[in-house]
């Protein structure tokens, strides 16, 4: 495993993380508690030690299942969580009051909630689960976040950032409170480069890069018969004729397979891993066999220029998550 340094931070962060979302059930159907913690043991023993969950993820029982593999290793690992908004809208609506949103009391309680969950003293990273950067000055959130970090009850705040709005935090990034972004990022979409990469490397903030297989569309398994269980996320988000989009997309991209990325997830990994403003990639993993794709991965070696090159010209502009 290789590691990167996280911003400003200081730490040495695994740059293959482990997003705990789908470990939490809930929208994800199909997790199986013994099967996910066995995957997080394994992440660990590949050298894996940043662990992304939050608050809202199976209301607290992905933090749970990560608290419970922090009191049975001996590595540092590093935990991050998020404080989801009082009012419970993602992503945050243009023009809300952060009263409404983000009150002082409501980050309080939810980081204290976290800290039982996770049977932690403290959370490495704290985060907001949206922003709007409207609130970008506004002291009552800058307060909680300087009460908290003197309590010691976090040591570090980012924010993860809006569904596809990377500059929805240019004016935010130069408070001086911000130690990390959490952004998407992937081949599809790879507007962060344009200028929040190049902010947050001038400022020495860390970014955390989710949904890099784009909730598995970059995995290549996704064809217009692909079935999820009832009740899970990915119904919504591959909604109506997108899977056959998607697999038309994908389609494409394995012409690019070969020497230097096997599969379409490798490819779709270290497309993310190859950009120096990125700490660390957290894709969701709940089982051993994605462990160990993932984690091994992390060996050192980039792709060429001129395949990244090639990867340039695969964007797509859309939003999957919104109507």
């Amino acid at each position: 495993m290789e590691y990167r340094t996280f911003g400003k931070t200081g730490i040495k962060v695994s740059e293959i993380g482990y997003g705990a979302w789908g470990i939490g059930g809930a929208m994800w159907q199909g997790s199986k508690d013994d099967k996910s913690l066995r995957a997080l043991h394994r992440a660990i023993d590949l050298g894996l030690n940043f662990i992304d969950t939050a608050l809202v993820y199976g209301d607290g029982h992905s933090e749970n299942l990560v608290g419970k593999v922090i009191k049975e290793r001996k590595e540092q690992l590093y935990v991050t969580s998020k404080i989801p908004p009082k009012n419970r809208r993602w992503p945050a609506l243009p023009g809300s009051a952060l009263r409404e949103v983000f009150p002082f009391d409501h980050i309080i309680k939810c980081t204290e909630m976290s800290l039982k969950n996770l049977g932690v003293d403290t959370i490495d990273v704290q985060q907001f689960h949206v922003w709007d950067d409207a609130w970008a000055t506004e002291t009552e959130w800058q307060d909680a976040i300087a009460k908290l970090k003197e309590q010691g009850k976090i040591r570090f705040f980012g924010i993860s950032l809006n569904n596809h709005e990377p500059d929805n935090a240019l004016k935010v990034a130069a408070t001086g409170f911000i130690d990390s972004f959490q952004v998407i990022y992937n081949i599809y979409d790879q507007t962060p480069e344009n200028n929040l990469f190049p902010l947050c490397q001038k400022r020495g903030i860390g970014i955390i890069v989710r949904v890099p297989l784009d909730e598995g569309g970059l995995s290549g398994n996704i064809n217009s018969d692909t079935n999820f269980p009832e009740g899970d996320f990915r119904n919504s988000y591959f909604r109506g004729n997108r899977k056959q989009e998607v697999a038309e997309h994908t389609d494409a991209l394995k012409k690019l397979l070969g020497n230097e990325a096997a599969t379409l997830a490798e490819l779709a990994l270290r497309f993310c891993l190859h950009h120096p403003a990125v700490s660390t990639v957290i894709p969701g993993m709940r089982s051993i066999s994605n462990v160990e794709a993932n984690c091994l991965l992390s060996d050192g070696r980039k792709l060429s220029e001129s395949l990244i090159a090639e990867l340039r010209t695969y964007t797509w502009e859309r939003d999957f998550y919104q109507g």
